[in-house]
């Protein structure tokens, strides 16, 4: 993973006002919880240089290395805010870590490839999971997880006990959870069918008000 550098200065403003008018000024206002003093570390950053920093990234939980003043901190990015509209980030929290020690974060699942029940069995494929939890070591945090699915057959499930994810990684989530199936046509909707009793419940209401 390439590391990912961000410069980030000690913040005093708080409250709203003081919070809108950093925005205007083009930082984005943020915090650290730190490991050893304990507690929380108001900080600010460059929105420009963080936006160019997090491009192509598409996690929102990765490790960062704060630059406070000289200082190299590694820290996990646990949650961004965004603007609803426009899409930038209006806020980021970090979590300071330990090179050394595990962490628990959410990785988002990709599914890849397409299942031999779909292509050859007319099934459709559903994905009923889009994360899941590991513990790893901050430097072997993934971003996404690609599973393939393309030996999936009709009615058949691949749940979380059958990832394959690798020695670093130790899946928190519950085994038992399905993360995909391939639901056979017959499962699906007969929508000819459905749209085919509209019109008759309408028939009928208009039957009995003519009565």
């Amino acid at each position: 993973m390439d590391q990912i550098k961000i410069k980030a200065e000690a913040r005093t403003e708080q409250g709203t006002g003081a919070v809108r008018r950093l925005r205007r000024a083009g930082m984005i206002p943020g915090s650290v919880m730190k490991m050893n003093k304990g507690g929380t570390e108001l900080i600010k950053l460059q929105q420009h240089e963080f936006m160019m920093a997090m491009r192509g990234h598409a996690s929102k939980q990765l490790l960062v290395t704060l630059d406070m003043n000289g200082t190299e901190v590694p820290a996990l990015m646990r949650e961004m805010q965004n603007d609803v509209l426009a899409g930038t980030p209006i806020h980021v929290d970090f979590s300071e870590v330990s090179l050394s020690q595990k962490v628990r974060v959410t990785v988002p699942l990709y599914l890849v490839g397409t299942p031999i029940g779909v292509k050859l069995g007319g099934g459709v494929l559903e994905q009923t999971l889009r994360t899941v939890d590991v513990e790893c070591l901050p430097t072997d945090i993934a971003e996404k997880f690609e599973i393939d699915v393309s030996k999936l057959g009709v009615n058949e499930t691949l749940f979380v006990r059958d990832l394959q994810l690798g020695d670093k990684q130790t899946l928190i989530t519950r085994a038992e959870i399905p993360v995909a199936v391939v639901k056979g046509p017959d499962d699906a909707p007969d929508a000819a069918g459905e749209a085919g009793k509209a019109p008759e419940v309408i028939k009928k209401g208009k039957e009995e008000e003519a009565k």
